[in-house]
């Protein structure tokens, strides 16, 4: 079977990489893909964004299965017109994409439902929304309403943080039309964590646990990013609180949207705030899988991925179960000089082999030009190791770090600390 991946990033790189183990695949195209997933043989890259010239593609090489990666063709609604030229693909609807693609109709969504999420407010006029920082005070977090590459959000600690954060969206347009409405948040305590299901409208299949680390430097310190690493399984999901999240967050999703009238296709990423009482509250819905955290987690997997989603795709994911390895896998975001700003390219890449089996190097934004490896974006590569522990996965993807070089490369130093309290 033939198997198209769309998307550039680290997650791609890690679907391919996990897909192109299945017994039932024979060939992976990934659009437009990085240098990591053109240097594997059964992996070929193709220069192709437009949707309308996907479809045609996937028509004329026979593709039975496209995995969407990233959430902006999922938001221009890639999987409707997919399903119009009678083409297979897992991923979410515009419809329900908007769970993602829309911080105000997922707050909506989630107060309508009585999803546990925290209280908020919803605002395009810049003079509303300093009232309302001047009414509730900070700390407080405010958010862009559209796609921002995980950059729209800010946790302003201070006044003068959360009024400068509302001219950064909403009088300066520093997110364009994703910052012309902004949604204003309480600040929530606790530790986070990444809950990914596998869904087909009906059937829920839940992934492994995972934590990510949004903030740019050790400590959580520092801007917010995409992703600086992320490790699997996160300690903080217990089983009384994997139990808890089926029940209070996951399954009403599934089931409020089916109520709304919606169907529910493709992976739903819930990110959350646990506190000390054990209680949850929705932070956020991704409706794709997470980046970095795809890499831990697929690193873990020992079931057949294609099979679960070409099922899922036609709604047949009844009866499935996951395996997974019984270790802990964590990944390394190494980013690029100046991210997450304004990031340089073009930085040459040195010291990527590794002979290692518990270790994998995946890539997110490079690219291959005259037999060298170059920084092509923010987030360049995502060095993943399994091991026993976390305490050893760490140590070894560490150590691959380490030996790693291209100029103005930076990356946080404590990741996965806090599974160690």
């Amino acid at each position: 079977m033939n198997a198209l991946i769309i998307g550039n990033g680290g997650r791609e790189h890690a679907l391919a990489w996990k897909i192109s183990q299945s017994p039932l695949v024979n060939k992976i195209y990934v659009a437009p893909g990085n240098a990591g997933t053109e240097l594997d043989s059964i992996i070929e890259n193709i220069n192709i964004t437009d949707i309308d010239l996907l479809i045609e593609f996937a028509i004329n090489k026979n593709i039975d299965l496209t995995i969407v990666g990233p959430e902006v063709p999922l938001s221009k609604g890639i999987v409707n017109k997919f399903i119009e030229n009678d083409l297979y693909i897992f991923g979410p609807t515009f419809q329900a994409a908007q769970l993602e693609s829309s911080k105000d109709f997922s707050k909506k969504f989630m107060k309508k439902h009585g999803i546990p999420t925290a209280d908020y407010a919803t605002f395009t006029d810049a003079k509303l929304a300093h009232n309302y920082i001047e009414q509730k005070g900070s700390p407080i977090v405010i958010k862009a309403d559209g796609l921002a590459a995980g950059k729209g959000v800010v946790v302003a600690m201070t006044d003068e943080e959360a009024h400068n954060a509302i001219n950064l969206m909403l009088s300066d347009n520093q997110f364009g039309d994703a910052g012309a409405r902004i949604v204003i948040e309480e600040f929530l305590q606790g530790e986070e964590a990444s809950f990914i299901v596998i869904c087909d409208g009906e059937t829920v299949l839940p992934l492994a646990s995972s934590q990510d680390h949004k903030r740019l430097f050790d400590n959580d310190m520092g801007p917010n990013t995409g992703g600086m690493g992320a490790y699997s399984p996160a300690p903080i999901v217990t089983p009384e609180i994997h139990k808890k999240i089926m029940s209070e967050v996951i399954l009403p999703t599934i089931a409020g949207m089916k109520k709304d009238g919606i169907k529910f296709t493709g992976f739903l990423y819930a990110g959350l705030m646990i506190d000390k009482r054990n209680k949850i509250k929705t932070l956020e819905f991704n409706c794709r899988m997470g980046d970095p955290e795809t890499q831990p987690i697929l690193f873990r997997l020992k079931s057949d991925l294609f099979k679960i989603l070409y099922d899922a795709s036609m709604s047949k994911l009844e009866g499935h179960n996951i395996k997974w390895e019984n270790n802990s896998a964590i990944t390394i975001v190494m980013a690029a000089k100046n991210y997450p700003n304004q990031p340089r390219i073009n930085d040459e890449i040195i010291g990527l082999h590794s002979t290692n089996q518990d270790t994998y190097v995946f890539h997110a934004g490079t690219t291959l030009i005259n037999s060298k490896i170059l920084t092509s974006g923010g987030r360049v590569l995502g060095i993943t190791a399994k091991g026993k522990t976390l305490e050893e996965a760490k140590n070894k993807a560490y150590q691959l770090t380490n030996n790693i070089y291209f100029d103005g490369a930076q990356y946080r130093n404590d990741i996965g600390k806090k599974a160690f309290k």
